[in-house]
């Protein structure tokens, strides 16, 4: 968007002034990762600069890393147990917050803002306190080192975005399409199946990734409940930091980085998709 002809030379300047500052904020969070995907690439086992590199020489840059990284058994392993938490665990975390969700939709539901408040307090409470409480529980139902217990532990973290997410969708909803399907004889599984999910699911959908993110990148609730055998990528990279610092952190981080950034575009579209169903124009 241009200035306007008719703004002020004080409009003008808090225009450009406006976007300088947004751009700084944004490098300021971005810069970290700046720093680290081109470190993976470094032929050196160093998490520093080398001179070949900040000269642009070749022989500076190698794969070695994302090579150790595509060998190493471990790190599969933790590939492999990221992968089938995140979805078992955004798969429970999407049904029961679907559910959830369309039920605080309702008008005549009864106190909706304290339920509201309970079930996304997994994103309020500090992480630590949420294991620490997990792992005593689990323990003593004998959920602890178990996939089960990983995978609704991580499943409790991602319940809170999907029922945000479905809400805000639910919250432009046209009840009067229900109401019609109903009056042409559609009982309410039809007409949920039929005309409530098709107009919720970019919502639906954006809950499930954000929920899928929060699984594959968590590492507080894997290091109290998890047992060897149920090791994630975040939690093998902790390992790494403390037991053995190799820049194959960097390239894990770097490929994380990756997914988390087609991920989150896979969130954009659908939410255009979604304004562009509802009707609304993006300004």
């Amino acid at each position: 968007m241009a200035v306007p002809s008719y703004a002020g030379p004080l409009e003008r300047t808090w225009y450009y002034a406006f976007r300088v500052i947004c751009g700084l904020i944004f490098f300021f969070l971005i810069a970290p990762i700046l720093v680290i995907i081109p470190l993976s690439f470094n032929v050196q086992p160093y998490f520093t600069y080398t001179r070949e590199m900040l000269t642009f020489d070749p022989a500076g840059y190698s794969l070695r890393w994302y090579e150790d990284f595509f060998s190493s058994r471990q790190w599969m392993m933790s590939i492999r147990n990221s992968v089938i938490i995140g979805i078992l665990a955004t798969l429970v975390a999407t049904v029961l917050g679907t559910i959830a969700a369309l039920g605080l939709s309702r008008k005549e539901m009864p106190f909706r803002g304290l339920i509201m408040g309970i079930l996304i307090s997994p994103m309020i409470v500090p992480l630590i306190i949420s294991a620490a409480g997990m792992f005593f529980f689990y323990s003593s139902v004998g959920l602890a080192s178990t996939f089960p217990g990983v995978i609704l532990a991580h499943a409790a973290l991602g319940i809170p975005f999907v029922i945000i997410t479905v809400t805000a969708t639910l919250v432009g909803f046209d009840h009067s399409l229900t109401r019609a399907a109903a009056s042409l004889g559609a009982d309410p599984t039809t007409t949920f199946r039929r005309v409530t999910f098709p107009l919720i699911m970019p919502g639906v959908i954006s809950g499930a990734l954000f929920a899928f993110i929060t699984s594959f990148d968590e590492v507080v609730i894997v290091l109290f409940v998890a047992g060897v055998e149920q090791r994630t990528i975040p939690r093998e990279m902790w390992s790494g930091i403390r037991e053995q610092i190799s820049p194959t952190i960097l390239a894990v981080a770097t490929i994380l980085v990756m997914i988390s950034i087609a991920l989150l575009t896979t969130i954009e579209l659908l939410r255009r998709r979604s304004e562009r169903l509802r009707g609304i124009r993006p300004s």
